[in-house]
């Protein structure tokens, strides 16, 4: 499995910068996404900032990520997926059955 973590920019230039998430810090290359201003929130896989999040969305991968650990440690999981409950799941459209 492959997983992406959201991370604040602390410092760092278009090359490399500090990075952190929940008290860790980290140096993340930021080669395919430029130089960041502190605070921004970038996608982190391999120490590699892969692109900018938008609050709404680091703050949604952090959701699903506590989530994650949440059940894997048996616990309870579903409210930190509160966009998906209550909604049906849609398939995307180029998934849809052709229709004759």
């Amino acid at each position: 499995m492959c997983l992406g973590f959201p991370m604040t920019v602390l410092s760092g230039d278009a090359a490399q910068a500090i990075c952190a998430r929940k008290g860790e810090t980290a140096v993340v290359s930021m080669l395919l996404v430029g130089a960041q201003p502190p605070g921004a929130r970038v996608l982190v896989h391999l120490s590699a900032a892969m692109r900018v999040l938008d609050p709404a969305e680091a703050a949604a991968i952090d959701a699903a990520l506590d989530g994650l650990e949440a059940a894997l440690n048996g616990e309870g999981f579903e409210h930190f997926f509160a966009d998906l409950v209550d909604r049906e799941p849609q398939l995307p459209a180029f998934l849809h059955k052709p229709r004759d």
